[in-house]
């Protein structure tokens, strides 16, 4: 397999995991490695049990050293994908690998987005809001938070009686479901229109 991925994690690593099982049943690409910013992080777990190398890193290490920037060199990636990573890259890391690097939101950006805009905290703000649809974002990352090129976004209901809870399950299925074939996509040189969202 020629081309890989390297995966940025702050948390369980659902993501991580479920990218990695598209990606291997669809012989797409290899995980080459899984970084956390946390040293409990579950993701790191999950990493293991997939036989896949993993590497915790400190704030110094990725801020105010090129500990992770020169692993990322080693590495040379294919794609660095975030995955519920939770700190901004410095701009070392984006400027060395430009249109290389993605993640994934949970909601319509620009909506509810920015910092400290994550996880539950999401949710809660769309519900407070009255929205009538949330759904995820993938885009590009850049040096500010939730801001890169939008590459795609899927999109669900939101209903009267949803809890923060209960709305996370069904955007935590479109994640599951649409990262791993927007990466394949993106990979491959396949164009993403509007139709994906059809399918």
């Amino acid at each position: 397999m020629d081309q890989h991925i390297v995966i940025f994690a702050s948390g369980s690593g659902s993501n991580s995991e479920a990218i990695a099982e598209y990606l291997q049943k669809h012989n797409v690409a290899g995980i080459s490695l899984i970084m956390s910013n946390r040293h409990d992080a579950y993701v790191l777990e999950r990493a293991k049990s997939l036989n896949i190398p993993s590497l915790y890193f400190s704030r110094t290490d990725l801020y105010n050293d090129v500990l992770v920037l020169n692993r990322l060199i080693r590495e040379n990636p294919s794609l660095i994908v975030l995955a519920g990573f939770l700190w901004l890259l410095p701009v070392n890391i984006i400027s060395k690998f430009p249109d290389r690097i993605v993640n994934i939101h949970p909601s319509l950006l620009p909506a509810f987005g920015g910092k400290g805009m994550y996880g539950s905290k999401v949710h809660e703000a769309v519900i407070a809001m009255g929205c009538e649809e949330s759904g995820i974002t993938i885009h590009y990352v850049n040096e500010r938070y939730d801001e890169g090129d939008i590459i795609f976004q899927a999109r669900c209901e939101v209903f009267d009686d949803d809890t923060p809870e209960s709305l996370a399950q069904r955007i935590h299925q479109l994640e599951h479901f649409w990262y791993p074939r927007i990466i394949e996509k993106l990979l491959t040189g396949t164009k993403i229109t509007d139709q994906d969202n059809t399918s």
